[in-house]
């Protein structure tokens, strides 16, 4: 079964008991506290089957020796990577956490030297479940917050946002330009 199925209820499903709630918060919690604390044998084990889903970058990272690269990824890049957690919710196959990523890009990060800045970034993630075990994590954020605030990006609606479009996309502009004269 994929991802995708598994945590889109069927007609079937029924909303878990508040013992299953309590057990799959219980996994959640100590899930994030241990990435937190740096112990990801800890945030290993509260999986069933180590699987993270980055929509914003569409990386997917499946399977033990996966999801350790990309802590070791992570972390490399921003030590001091952390999470503020906002809100915890429950669905019938997850537990839906809103939170706000947070950390200092001090290492090398896909070829991107270090900038020295931090980063906050508002995310929710959705820890998927089979009864009380943990087969995945799937988070969305918004990747131009964080690259803005580690300067390596532009807010468009800026004078400064406007400039750098202009000259990282020269093409598209000018077709912009030609359509919006030719009132296309």
């Amino acid at each position: 079964m994929t991802a995708a199925r598994r945590s889109a209820p069927g007609p079937t499903a029924t909303a878990p008991g508040a013992a299953l709630r309590r057990r799959r918060e219980t996994i959640v919690r100590e899930h994030m506290e241990s990435e937190n604390r740096l112990d990801f044998d800890a945030t290993m084990d509260t999986f069933e089957h180590p699987r993270y889903e980055l929509v914003a970058t569409g990386d997917v990272y499946d399977g033990e020796g996966e999801v350790a690269r990309y802590y070791e990824e992570s972390r490399a890049a921003f030590p001091d990577q952390r999470n503020e957690l906002v809100a915890l919710h429950h669905a019938d196959e997850a537990v839906i956490v809103e939170f706000d990523l947070l950390g200092t890009h001090l290492g090398s990060f896909r070829g991107l030297p270090p900038t020295g800045r931090a980063f906050r970034c508002r995310m929710a993630a959705f820890f998927l479940f089979e009864e009380d075990r943990l087969v995945g994590e799937r988070v969305y954020f918004d990747s131009a917050t964080i690259q803005r605030q580690l300067g390596i990006a532009h807010d468009p609606l800026t004078l400064r946002g406007r400039v750098a479009t202009v000259l990282n996309h020269p093409v598209t502009v000018g077709r912009a330009v030609v359509r919006g004269v030719l009132g296309r």
